[in-house]
C-alpha cells in the first residue's frame, strides 16, 4: 500500500476519534500514538491492535470506517 494510502488512512481514523464519545484523554492517547507509529512507519496491523488496545469503542470506529 502507498504512503498517501496509509495518509488518507490515518486522517480516516483521526476524524473518526474526533467525532467519537471517547474521552479527551483517549482520544489525546489514540492521536498521539497515531502521530507516533506514522513518524515511525509502523505496520498497520499494529497500528490497528495498539489503538483497539486503547479503548474497545476505538475498535468499533475502525470497523465502522472499514479498516478491520
Amino acid at each position: 500500500m502507498s504512503s498517501h494510502k496509509h495518509h488518507e488512512k490515518l486522517e480516516r481514523i483521526k476524524e473518526a476519534i474526533a467525532k467519537s464519545d471517547l474521552s479527551e484523554e483517549e482520544k489525546s492517547n489514540a492521536w498521539k500514538h497515531i502521530e507516533e507509529w506514522y513518524a515511525e512507519d509502523k505496520a498497520f496491523g499494529t497500528l490497528y491492535e495498539k489503538l483497539a488496545e486503547i479503548s474497545p469503542k476505538i475498535e468499533a470506529i475502525l470497523t465502522e470506517l472499514g479498516l478491520i
